[in-house]
């Protein structure tokens, strides 16, 4: 009888302290985990998701996400897809955008279909400010490149907007209108307060505004015409 090499592997647990390689390893012989990250050689097993601590606001976001990714040829978006940053860095966030390198992006998609490299935005549905999405994954998107992260914190329901400036993350404050503005992805607007009071048509309302400005439409011109 024929044995499969995955047969006798451990556990893939959260602590375990492992390469790359066998952290994906591990990973892919584990079907029923469904999230499981890598961050700073330390692995990080996800507990089930709750309704209104992830999976609601993780919808928000995604939602004001797809309507600019919709409107916006040349970009590419993701919804917890794994990404190979570096050697002891593989997380699988909850959303990202990413420009594709033959237009200037940061990152590819590997022959088995994974993101290697650092996509140019990156978001996050966190517990608390204790995460460690707000440690040691945010040092190891500012490290690997990661243009902007947004964190957004459920239990203070914060929302932090980092730009990565000179090699560290400085966190983007709203214009008096309460809005946030995407250096990075021209037109991608935040209407911050109303995201966090849940008020998702006044966000895709705002949203709509920035895809209008000439700066956006410039943007997907330039996008399109590298292609």
């Amino acid at each position: 009888m024929l044995v499969s090499p995955t047969t006798h592997l451990p556990p893939l647990e959260s602590g375990d302290r492992l390469t790359r390689h066998e952290f994906e390893r591990r990973y892919q012989a584990m079907p029923q985990i469904k999230k499981a990250e890598l961050i700073e050689g330390v692995v990080y097993v996800a507990s089930p998701v709750r309704m209104t601590n992830h999976g609601r606001p993780h919808a928000q976001l995604m939602a004001w996400l797809t309507a600019y990714w919709v409107a916006t040829s040349g970009v590419d978006m993701g919804d917890n897809t794994t990404v190979r940053l570096d050697l002891d860095n593989e997380p699988q966030p909850d959303a990202l955008l990413r420009i594709e390198p033959e237009v200037g992006g940061n990152s590819r998609i590997s022959d088995d279909d994974y993101i290697e490299g650092a996509p140019e935005l990156v978001a996050e549905i966190a517990a608390s400010s204790a995460s460690y999405d707000l440690n040691d994954k945010l040092n190891a998107y500012r490290r690997n490149g990661v243009q902007e992260y947004i964190v957004w914190q459920i239990y203070e329901n914060r929302l932090d907007w980092f730009s990565l400036q000179e090699g560290r993350y400085v966190s983007l404050q709203p214009d008096e209108a309460g809005v946030i503005r995407s250096f990075v992805f021209p037109g991608l607007w935040l209407a911050v307060n109303a995201l966090r009071d849940g008020n998702l048509p006044e966000v895709l309302a705002v949203l709509q505004q920035g895809l209008q400005t000439t700066e956006h439409q410039a943007f997907v011109e330039r996008l399109n015409q590298q292609q």
